[in-house]
């Protein structure tokens, strides 16, 4: 393992197969700042090779360099062996390197088909498309990579989902003759149907003697893909290890020079004074909802996809109809389906898509931050734009947004940032109850541990969390109980001591569950005969 600043560890022992590219001490400045510092990594045909490493960490600016992008400061580039100089994006592709980005470059007012062999498209005489032989080469390619299903090669790109538009890069990155394929956060707006058949065609490409890179902050997928997992750490190369023989805590403690264990430092500092009490509450989307959360408390909202927890994050944030039951907070009732009412009233969302849902992403910091406060900062019809800045500043510093200023514009930080730059918003706003769904999807295991100690903070001073996450470690590592969901409505609930990874799959997968085997809400007599923890569920995905 190498410090920060020190010399990165030389290239591991060639496998069998041996490299198709590797690098050799390569730096990277921009001006003063320093990207890379002689990282040395091989990547060996046949395998997958897992890039980890925080936001920051130099992953980007090496993948830049393989593809052309960037040119090293020092250090070589070698393929098959020899060094090799790639000046352009073009003869990198002309080697056969190849990079799905993480966004999606797509032509919007052409087919998929178009989309996918855009610069090779077959011609007629006359040099008209060949639209028969375009459709019987987009047909084939899509039924060889099993895609097929889940996409229609005369789709408009500007009708494609964020999944479908993931799927035509991939489709672009494997017309031609390529050798080495890096997947950049791949799986980040892929459903489970499309994750399979991603990951079907990352094993198939391993045994053709592809050489993978795979990009992501997702350990379950790294440890199911990877052969090899490399670490970077603030620009230098932190370790290899064997996929095989490592573990979770092994990789974030060369990601962030810390334990595992260190990630989660709950206290138990929750109060009696209950403030989100929720009866019989029933919308479109779930039924008969009763939920209590108290001052100081983090309850986890658990359940598989589907299971109605983010709608009924809304409707408690009055983005949904409420057809019958109550919603009081800190004893007053709360009008429902008014999303003003509810955060006069205390209550402040994160929602699970940031960018889309919260985020006003060509705005700045400042904007995003004051944007639920400016009533507070208005003199007469004006806003005080010092005090603005004053507020948008505390928060900034107080999470410690990484920014060169508010002033600067939320698009162009980072996921774990921007996931801050939301909680900025509530925190001025100084909510009674906050409720985070996903807080952590998409950022890096740095951003995470951060995200966490803001949680712990928020439970000392006394407000109310309610987290959805779908990571079980997460909800085991932060909630004080945890309801689960399944189908609408509420399965069962675990306080912190009885709640396993098991129990909660139990509740979150039982069909047959009826009411009468949930816990009872705390501060009742609980039934000595109730068993919500019985017989391990088989294996799922969350």
């Amino acid at each position: 393992m190498t410090s920060p600043g020190t010399e990165s560890p030389a290239l591991p022992p060639p496998t069998a197969a041996g490299p198709v590219i590797a690098i050799e001490g390569i730096v990277k400045r921009f001006g003063a700042v320093q990207a890379l510092g002689g990282v040395s990594l091989e990547f060996p045909a046949g395998q997958v090779t897992a890039l980890m490493g925080e936001n920051g960490a130099g992953k980007s600016t090496l993948l830049k360099i393989l593809t052309g992008d960037h040119q090293p400061t020092e250090g070589h580039l070698l393929v098959d062996g020899r060094r090799t100089a790639l000046a352009s994006p073009a003869e990198a592709r002309a080697t056969g390197i190849r990079i799905i980005p993480q966004e999606p470059e797509i032509i919007p007012h052409v087919s998929v088909a178009e989309n996918v062999y855009a610069g090779s498209l077959p011609r007629k005489a006359g040099r008209r498309l060949d639209r028969a032989e375009l459709d019987r080469r987009i047909t084939a390619d899509l039924q060889r990579l099993g895609f097929d299903k889940v996409i229609s090669p005369g789709l408009l790109g500007s009708d494609l989902t964020p999944a479908q538009r993931q799927i035509v890069e991939i489709l672009r990155a494997l017309t031609g003759n390529a050798r080495v394929i890096a997947f950049d956060e791949p799986t980040s707006s892929l459903s489970d149907t499309e994750v399979d058949a991603l990951f079907a065609l990352i094993n198939n490409l391993r045994d053709q003697g592809i050489a993978v890179i795979y990009v992501s902050h997702r350990m379950k997928e790294i440890f199911q893909l990877a052969d090899r997992i490399a670490v970077l750490r603030d620009g230098t190369l932190a370790g290899v290890l064997d996929a095989a023989s490592a573990h979770e805590a092994d990789v974030v403690r060369l990601m962030v020079g810390r334990d595992l264990s260190t990630l989660f430092t709950r206290q138990d500092v929750a109060t009696d004074r209950v403030v989100l009490d929720v009866r019989g509450v029933t919308t479109d989307a779930v039924r008969d909802i009763d939920l209590t959360v108290r001052a100081g408390e983090v309850v986890a909202l658990a359940g598989l996809i589907g299971a109605g927890r983010s709608e009924l994050a809304l409707a408690l944030a009055g983005d949904q109809p409420v057809h019958s039951g109550t919603i009081t907070l800190d004893g007053r009732p709360l009008r429902t389906g008014r999303p003003g009412a509810a955060i006069a009233a205390g209550i402040g969302l994160a929602p699970e898509e940031r960018k889309a849902q919260a985020l006003l992403l060509h705005r700045t910091i400042r904007d995003n931050t004051t944007l639920v406060v400016l009533e507070r900062l208005r003199r007469l019809r004006f806003v005080r734009r010092g005090a603005e800045r004053e507020v948008a500043q505390e928060y900034t510093d107080r999470l410690r947004v990484r920014t060169p200023s508010i002033e600067h514009e939320v698009r162009k930080l980072s996921g774990g940032n921007q996931q801050k730059v939301v909680l900025a918003r509530w925190l001025a706003r100084k909510p009674k109850l906050l409720i985070l769904d996903e807080p952590t999807r998409g950022i890096d295991i740095g951003a995470k541990i951060e995200i966490y100690q803001i949680i712990a903070d928020l439970a000392k001073e006394g407000v109310a969390l309610l987290v959805i996450s779908s990571e079980l470690p997460e909800v085991l590592g932060l909630a004080d109980r945890v309801v689960v969901m399944q189908n609408g409505r509420i399965t069962g609930e675990l306080d912190r001591a009885e709640a396993t990874e098991e129990a909660i799959l139990h509740l979150a997968m039982a069909d047959d569950l009826s009411p009468t085997t949930r816990r009872p809400t705390p501060g009742s007599t609980p039934d000595p005969t109730t068993d919500t923890t019985a017989d391990t569920a088989p294996g799922a995905s969350s």
